[in-house]
């Protein structure tokens, strides 16, 4: 295992790849996963969320009991963790150890613990590895936190995604309120804005791969737009970089 170079963006030497590599990365609520799987479909890329990643080890945290912050025994389990993800149209498929956990990842509970252990500088440089290998060829929109900057500081096509806090709270509240338990349905849209706001210190705070923009990023800001006009504003981005969708 091997940490990552102290200033990324500027030590890694361009890759030449038949295809490109679509970095998306911001806060958490932004809609990054949304805006991924659009232009996925869009061009006809393989669409990788690699904040799954984090949320399935987390889970496997869980599962044995262990405190998020305790990294050597987080590094121990990773090492005896295989997650694999796998592409499909409607999104990623989350493998645990052959474990399908793909709804699971998904909950309150491992959202908040994947926040609490990808502050790790180690655990972090173990991750950036596996997303590497999954995404080297091209071809491919990864999102995350720091795709751009530290996973692939080379990426053709780089989007920052963000939108003001108040906002990412209350898109996330209105979609996680359908469909959920009595327990989880108590939660009111103060909460998860305060959740997104807390979460948003420790990214852009901690010490390895801070939440911030590349330097050639295009920074989007959806604050006060439609879904549709943020996707359409995608599209333009990834087209001024010479990439053609699929029907063009």
């Amino acid at each position: 295992m091997s940490g990552t170079a102290a200033n990324p963006e500027q030590s890694t030497r361009p890759t030449r790849r038949e295809r490109p590599v679509i970095a998306i990365d911001g806060p958490a609520g932004a809609g990054k996963s949304t805006m991924a799987a659009h232009l996925a479909r869009r061009f006809g890329f393989l669409n990788l969320e690699t904040g799954a990643m984090y949320r399935a080890l987390a889970l496997k945290a869980i599962e044995h009991d262990l405190g998020f912050d305790e990294e050597p025994e987080l590094l121990e389990l990773a090492g005896r963790t295989r997650i694999v993800l796998e592409p499909q149209m409607e999104g990623n498929v989350v493998l645990l150890d052959g474990v399908d956990v793909s709804q699971r990842v998904r909950d309150a509970d491992v959202t908040a613990a994947a926040s609490r252990i990808s502050v790790h500088a180690r655990l972090r440089a173990w991750m950036v590895g596996q997303q590497r290998l999954l995404g080297e060829a091209g071809g491919v929109v990864m999102e995350g936190r720091d795709i751009g900057t530290v996973v692939f500081p080379d990426a053709e096509v780089k989007i920052f995604l963000d939108a003001a806090p108040e906002v990412r709270g209350s898109r996330r509240y209105r979609q996680a309120v359908p469909g959920q338990a009595p327990a989880q349905a108590a939660v009111t849209e103060a909460a998860v804005i305060r959740e997104l706001t807390e979460r948003d210190a420790r990214d852009r705070s901690r010490a390895d791969s801070p939440l911030r923009p590349a330097g050639d990023a295009v920074i989007l800001d959806s604050t006060g737009m439609t879904l549709d006009e943020v996707l359409a504003a995608a599209e333009e981005i990834v087209r001024a970089h010479g990439v053609q969708a699929q029907r063009e």
